[in-house]
């Protein structure tokens, strides 16, 4: 099921009357702020598995043939 521009338009004008345009921004800006940060964790979490992925690459005795 998808949503369409009418749909779209018609939860955007509830959102505003529930909310009201001051707390409607303030909404957007944390809500924004909230994706921005577990972007920058997402992707510290990512180094520091590769990281580690390398240390034991590293560390790892290699068997002669």
């Amino acid at each position: 099921m998808r949503l369409g521009a009418t749909e779209i338009i018609l939860i955007l004008v509830l959102a505003l009357v529930v909310f009201g345009g001051g707390k409607l921004a303030g909404v957007g800006k944390a809500l924004g702020q909230s994706i921005k940060e577990f972007k920058k964790e997402v992707a510290v979490d990512d180094k520091d598995a590769d990281a580690k992925t390398e240390e034991k690459s590293e560390t790892k005795p290699e068997a002669d043939a």
